[in-house]
């Protein structure tokens, strides 16, 4: 029996869920990352990324069985009622969400994970003209920001967290929150499913702001400095050449920093 890897784990084809299974999964995780969700109804009618995942599972094993052209032209209708632009090629793994979905594109050998949620406006893209493996992969649990863009054959781990417009070209560890352009490591996120029921973290917005921590550590040792230079009767100015009357010099903006 021909075998599928699937998350490093070998997985028998006999074993892999049937689509209705799968469409039951992708339809019940709605309502653990969308409280506006009120019934199964209403998401099977109105809810775009579902569709365009629905249709996507069949355009993939039709893209699998060799029907190229069927699975492309399904692919096609897809993105035509619901925006979502995900190639058949792409495999995604089980209870995938999108939420509002405008504007997702999720490249050929884009490689996605179980109990992944993508917002508005996300792009799995490419960095190469080669034919190979050339757009993400996505682990468990991955939460990715409206607007963030994830580019080249990278790897982003288990419960990784990407801000909202961020940019992503580097591989990222697992249980990390990446912000920026291009994306940095600004928080580890071991302990953040603790208290979560569901184990998916969508405080995405929670994102610290590692450069106005830098400006304020940067603030802050200046104004050691200059404490240490008063001792020594030195002469220091009491505002930066720059700031006018009503704007706030160095020292005071990193008081400001440390408040908030």
């Amino acid at each position: 029996m021909e075998d599928v890897i699937d998350d490093a784990k070998i997985i028998p084809k006999a074993a892999q869920p049937s689509l209705l299974k799968l469409l039951r999964e992708d339809v019940s995780c709605v309502f653990q990352r969308d409280p506006a969700a009120r019934s199964r109804f209403e998401v099977l009618t109105t809810y775009p990324g579902v569709h365009a995942i629905l249709m996507q599972r069949i355009a993939h094993r039709l893209w699998k069985f060799g029907l190229r052209y069927l699975a492309r032209l399904l692919s096609w209708i897809a993105r035509f009622l619901t925006n979502i632009d995900i190639h058949p090629g792409a495999t995604i793994g089980r209870r995938f969400f999108i939420d509002h979905g405008a504007g997702v594109v999720i490249g050929e050998t884009a490689e996605i994970g179980d109990d992944v949620t993508l917002y508005h406006g996300v792009t799995l893209g490419g960095t190469t003209w080669n034919k190979g493996k050339r757009h993400p992969t996505l682990g468990d649990g991955v939460v990715v920001g409206a607007g963030a863009k994830i580019l080249g054959a990278i790897t982003l781990g288990a419960q990784v967290r990407v801000g909202a417009n961020s940019v992503v070209v580097k591989d990222v560890p697992s249980h990390r929150t990446v912000v920026g352009i291009p994306a940095k490591v600004v928080l580890r996120t071991e302990e953040a499913n603790a208290d979560n029921i569901y184990g998916i973290n969508l405080d995405h917005h929670l994102i610290p702001d590692p450069v106005g921590r830098a400006i304020a550590c940067l603030m802050e040792r200046i104004e050691v400095l200059e404490g240490q230079l008063r001792k020594h009767g030195e002469p220091v100015e009491g505002q930066c050449r720059i700031c006018t009357a009503d704007d706030l010099c160095g020292t005071e903006v990193a008081r400001v920093a440390r408040k908030e």
